[in-house]
């Protein structure tokens, strides 16, 4: 079984975000409607682990159900605080967004640099409280 932390590493690690104040943001242009708010959760996610904002994180950008699974707002909090200790790369590139049967779901494929290697993956959201949330990687 995996440690509750798991999740969050390979979030942050597949958005490949800074927590040294880089300045880095991802573009959410080329997408509208529906689409354009998954992109924008997704930048201000970035936005906000490379502010070292785990506050924002945990409150605003992870849905409720992945931070209940973290242990609550506290552990989610140390937990992000931890991880991006350990990121350096901002890169991060939005390649296309899929919105779910009845706009309550998302599925976003990323592109980032890990190691120096472009590396594809898949963050997976949910609509809550009248906003999108990142539920899973």
């Amino acid at each position: 079984m995996r440690p509750l932390l798991t999740w969050p590493c390979l979030a942050l690690s597949a958005l490949a975000l800074s927590a040294c104040g880089a300045t880095s943001t991802t573009s959410t242009s080329g997408f509208s409607g529906v689409k354009e708010e998954v992109a924008r959760r997704i930048a201000d996610f970035q936005s906000d682990a490379n502010g070292a904002e785990q506050k924002k994180v945990c409150g605003d950008d992870l849905s409720a159900r992945l931070v209940a699974r973290l242990g609550g707002r506290g552990r989610c909090e140390a937990a992000i605080k931890k991880q991006l200790q350990q990121i350096d790369n901002p890169e991060l590139t939005i390649e296309s967004v899929r919105i779910g049967a009845g706009e309550r779901t998302a599925t976003a494929s990323v592109k980032s640099i890990h190691e120096g290697k472009s590396r594809a993956s898949s963050l997976s959201l949910v609509k809550e409280g009248g906003g999108w949330r990142i539920a899973g990687s």
